[in-house]
């Protein structure tokens, strides 16, 4: 299988993406909605944190109708306007999935990741404007896209600036070769593509969420609220995410504890009892991208034709993108704050990068 490199946060230009290529790439509480108090809003979180329903390692989320998306003007355009959905029960993992639960599958399987397998430019290059010359074979080498920190300021509008394109990065080695797992057993799993985070769940017995499924649990209850625990994002000075502190890229304070990613569960649960929802690792769902997916859902744009393309994204129109959510330790508030539960960005299904991850859910039987 190919990789393509995620372009995290901004529309870039033609112009910046070829360069970048060539240098390397969420039963429900809302029944009591509309006539609660906050007291009785409170009164009834404790009852559900109280009457959680755990089972090997995931949390049962109960059905039920919510908003997804928002109306909020300070959020991104991809995430309005906020529409109404409703969902069946299903089973999510209580954190994301670690580097010991994926050595355990690839232990018994074998399995290869994308990221370790050479780019095929025949599949690639569909993902690119036509006559786009191909690169050189050592660009075309097993690797994936690493964080990698400026000494100094940069225009933030280059990604290929903080962003570098590491030949043998896997998820086994998350910084290119010299760096392993040693310490980092119960971190999240990183550096997997779409297709890596389908074959786990397969092996699991579960499989990815929706988009849908993916934000109303990280919501969990809350309704027009900024942050997955409320409008305050360090309520009484503390840290509810691992997110970046400082400023973006090139001086990151680490002051929740964290420069990267951080073993799971080091931060609250939301009340649904779901740890790291925001923060710490992107995290893949089984949604195609579609820009503008809200606006067609409330009847404000025409429905996506899938026999063109199975996702939208007008900034990279050659594209085959999935949904990811969350944000990462990557998220900062001079940059892409994407620490919310409606925020949403795309990511190529076939690369991943070292702040994509993912956790599973289950059908509820």
């Amino acid at each position: 299988m190919t990789k393509r490199i995620h372009l995290d946060r901004k529309r870039i230009s033609e112009k910046f993406k070829n360069r970048l290529f060539y240098s390397i790439f969420f039963f429900s509480i809302f029944l009591y909605q509309a006539c609660k108090t906050p007291e009785k809003e409170n009164e009834i979180k404790k009852s559900y944190a109280n009457d959680l329903i755990k089972q090997e390692g995931m949390v049962l989320i109960q059905g039920g109708a919510f908003y997804m998306g928002t109306n909020e003007m300070e959020a991104y355009a991809v995430e309005r306007p906020a529409v109404k959905r409703e969902l069946n029960a299903f089973w999510m993992d209580e954190t994301e999935v670690t580097n010991r639960q994926f050595a355990q599958f690839v232990e018994a399987t074998g399995y290869l990741t994308v990221a370790e397998r050479p780019v095929d430019w025949e599949e690639l290059k569909l993902q690119l404007p036509p006559g786009t010359p191909k690169p050189d074979d050592a660009d075309l080498e097993a690797g994936s896209l690493v964080f990698n920190p400026p000494s100094h300021a940069v225009p933030l509008e280059d990604v290929s600036l903080w962003w570098k394109w590491v030949v043998g990065a896997n998820w086994r080695y998350p910084d290119g070769p010299g760096s392993d797992l040693q310490g980092k057993e119960n971190h999240p799993v990183v550096h997997i593509a779409y297709e890596d985070a389908v074959a786990y769940a397969d092996w699991v017995g579960k499989r990815l969420p929706t988009e849908a499924e993916w934000e109303y649990a990280a919501k969990a209850g809350r309704v027009n609220q900024r942050y997955a625990w409320g409008d305050e994002f360090k309520p009484a000075g503390v840290f509810m995410a691992n997110t970046y502190q400082g400023e973006f890229p090139h001086r990151n304070l680490g002051e929740d504890g964290f420069s990267g990613t951080a073993p799971v569960k080091s931060f609250p649960p939301n009340d649904f009892g779901l740890y790291d929802m925001i923060g710490n690792v992107w995290e893949l769902t089984s949604d195609w991208y579609d820009a503008i997916t809200f606006s067609r859902i409330a009847g404000n744009a025409p429905a996506l034709d899938s026999s063109v393309n199975l996702c939208y994204n007008p900034s990279n129109p050659f594209a085959k993108e999935k949904v990811i959510k969350g944000g990462s330790f990557l998220c900062a508030d001079d940059y892409c704050i994407n620490y919310r539960p409606s925020a949403r960005q795309s990511q190529a299904y076939d690369s991943g990068t070292s702040n994509i991850g993912f956790r599973c859910v289950k059908d509820v039987e």
